[in-house]
């Protein structure tokens, strides 16, 4: 405490005037408090003056003294001055430092009621020096959970709503923020898995024994979503969410928690199947038709030429390494081919998001080139699956390629060009009307082509019926990055994705595997993914692409994921379900396999890592940063809410703005009535 002397004038109260500046506000100017009685008689005992006047005593709260070259008013000078540097104050005249409270988020009804609730004299209550103490420790505290990495972990687990949200009372001492999620978050995952739990119990009253606990169906379900969990649990990392859904499916195998041989293989191989024709659909609807008509040239050349060398160095390898015959190993090396969508978009989507490269369109390119990369690699594989494992003539075999291809362009072209006009673009259940169309397309061609012994023909009408309808599609006025249909392949995408990784992984058992066959597999995969960077980097002259662009270009073709998982036991598969098959016949599935496995294991992860790194480093970033869209790739978990099953404003202004013609005509033959009234009164 400290006496207050100066020479400004006092009211009769004998108090100093209050000052406000212009940017005070009614808070800032709290009336002060009435002394306590003991504060009271202390004061009149020992502070008066002779006159009889009490000079009253101002409690200040002193800051850290900061030496300043120049005064901070100047009032004190009689000449004018050069302010210092350090000050903030200008040459026209003093100006006050501004209020504590000024633009921060202070609760002032919580300040006045704390001022006031303190003694019976309405004092504030002193602070003692342990609550003090411990104020600052809960801070210091405070602070350094924000900056651990527990905090950190927590928020990005969290979920940001924008509409209104509601706990239970006491929620909060239970699930503190933001170790805990949020009743919402609590709440939806609780009902997912008692909707599980009432779908399960059914499964099991209709099916019986495969369906309960210890069933392969059983198996099946629990790997699926401990697929999902540790696909959850990669993605912390940025990584790509397969990683962690395989590496789920290979402890399961090899610890005994899962069992899906025999003649649940069956089920497994329809699944593989279903998860082909998803990743095909989304393949051909993320191809932009705009861009393929500008620079066709490119993305074929881009997509043609380093698939055919990569696939054609698998083989050699193959062949003399792995001694696999000519056929496996073409057959080997038309999958190991394929490009992973699933690995480049969600990296493509950050970086496009930080502005990188789309000044020249890379992400649209590199996406392009995989679409095309993709039907490539399954054609291929159709085409010689085919022919290896047919039993017609040596004729009908010469014809599987030409009519495979001719055959799946022009359905996939036919299916596309009805998918326009069905159904009606103005429909109000378009959307879904249009998803179960190409979906049902999809399907048709894929068994059809499979019943019919020409394999290569379905996969490669599947991605061209969905790029023929999104070409269309764009033309009534979609965008091709805000797609419904799209998003609603995304999330069919969310619930197999999950299934494949799963199984495919629960196919490897590692005391079964030859560490001399791993370690050739390796090597091999690799050295071709160095040589098919460098074939791209050669290859990509006339581009207006520079050396950098090229390079990052190159890295992002090397990861391999969903075609290798969906394609890779096939060849088991129809080798076990022939009669006739020999030792030799298991042994080259089981090589096929297995690369096919390594691949994803090795170059996912890695290419996932690439390109994030090598993206900041190797591409231009635009100058003003571009927002993320939201239907660009709705690669990081769409929701079942992104796809409106009908237009609820288009249904709104039908109702309300479009007037009935019969109750206009009432209206007006009712206010004329009221006029005439009106005008003879």
């Amino acid at each position: 405490m400290m006496e207050y002397s100066g020479d400004k004038p006092r009211n009769p109260s004998g108090t100093v005037p209050a000052r406000r500046d212009s940017h005070d506000t009614d808070d800032d100017m709290l009336p002060p408090a009435p002394p306590s009685p003991a504060l009271s008689a202390r004061g009149n005992t020992s502070n008066q003056s002779s006159s009889g006047d009490t000079k009253r005593k101002v409690s200040i709260i002193t800051e850290p003294v900061v030496e300043r070259l120049g005064h901070d008013n100047l009032g004190f000078e009689q000449n004018k001055r050069k302010i210092s540097q350090q000050s903030h104050h200008s040459e026209d005249g003093p100006v006050r430092r501004k209020s504590n409270m000024h633009n921060n988020n202070f609760d002032t009804a919580s300040i006045h009621s704390d001022r006031y609730n303190g003694e019976a004299g309405g004092r504030a209550k002193k602070q003692s020096f342990s609550e003090a103490l411990g104020k600052i420790e809960r801070d210091y505290d405070n602070s350094r959970l924000e900056q651990s990495w527990i905090y950190s972990l927590c928020m990005r687990c969290r979920v940001e709503y924008t509409t209104p949200s509601w706990e239970p009372p006491g929620w909060q001492k239970v699930c503190p923020y933001p170790l805990c999620p949020s009743y919402r978050q609590f709440a939806r995952i609780l009902s997912i898995i008692l909707i599980g739990v009432l779908l399960w119990v059914t499964a099991y009253v209709i099916i019986g024994d495969t369906a309960a606990p210890g069933g392969q169906l059983f198996q099946l379900v629990v790997l699926t979503v401990a697929a999902n969990f540790g696909g959850f649990i990669i993605s912390l990392t940025t990584l790509p969410r397969l990683i962690g859904m395989l590496l789920v499916g290979i402890l399961f195998q090899n610890v005994g928690w899962v069992n899906l041989d025999g003649d649940f293989q069956i089920v497994t191989a329809e699944l593989r199947k279903l998860a082909l024709v998803i990743i095909l659909v989304r393949a051909g609807l993320e191809m932009d038709p705009t861009a393929f008509k500008k620079i066709y040239k490119t993305i074929l050349k881009l997509g043609l030429i380093p698939w055919f060398v990569e696939c054609s160095l698998i083989a050699v390898c193959a062949r003399f390494f792995l001694q696999l015959p000519w056929m496996w190993s073409i057959l080997l090396g038309s999958i190991v081919g394929a490009v992973s969508p699933a690995v480049v978009v969600p990296c493509l989507f950050r970086l496009r998001t930080k502005g990188y490269g789309v000044v020249k369109g890379i992400p649209t390119l590199i996406i392009a080139v995989a679409g095309i990369d993709d039907a490539v690699s399954v054609a291929g594989f159709g085409i010689i699956s085919s022919i290896m494992f047919s039993t017609q003539s040596l004729g009908l075999q010469i014809a599987q390629a030409p009519v495979c291809i001719i055959g799946g362009l022009g359905f996939g072209i036919v299916w596309g060009f009805l998918c326009k006009y069905v159904p009606e673009p103005g429909d109000a259940y378009v959307v879904p009307i249009r998803t179960l169309m190409l979906f049902g397309g999809g399907l048709l061609a894929v068994f059809g082509s499979e019943k019919i012994h020409f394999e290569g023909a379905g996969p490669l009408g599947v991605v061209f019926a969905a790029f023929t309808a999104s070409y269309f599609w764009c033309g009534q006025g979609w965008e091709l990055e805000d797609n419904p249909v799209s998003t609603a392949f995304e999330i069919f995408w969310m619930i197999f994705e999950p299934i494949l990784f799963g199984i495919t992984g629960a196919s490897i058992k590692i005391a079964e595997l030859d560490p001399h066959i791993v370690s050739i597999g390796v090597g091999s995969i690799y050295v071709v993914a160095i040589m098919r960077i460098l074939t791209t980097v050669a290859i990509a002259f006339g581009d207006k692409l520079n050396v950098k662009e090229k390079i990052f270009v190159a890295i992002s073709w090397m990861s391999k994921a969903t075609v290798q998982a969906a394609l890779g036991p096939v060849a088991l598969k129809t080798v076990m379900l022939n009669e006739n098959r020999t030792e030799e016949e298991v042994h080259y599935a089981e090589l096929v396999k297995m690369i096919c496995i390594l691949s994803i294991i090795l170059t996912a992860p890695l290419g996932a890592i690439l390109i994030s790194v090598t993206g900041t480093k190797l591409l231009k970033k635009t100058k003003q940063q571009l927002e993320p869209m939201e239907g660009w790739r709705r690669s990081h978990r769409p929701s079942l809410h992104d796809i409106s099953i009908i237009d609820e404003e288009e249904e709104r202004e039908d109702i309300e703005g479009i007037a009935d013609e019969d109750t206009a005509a009432n209206t007006l033959s009712n206010a004329q009535p009221a006029s005439a009234f009106t005008i003879t009164k």
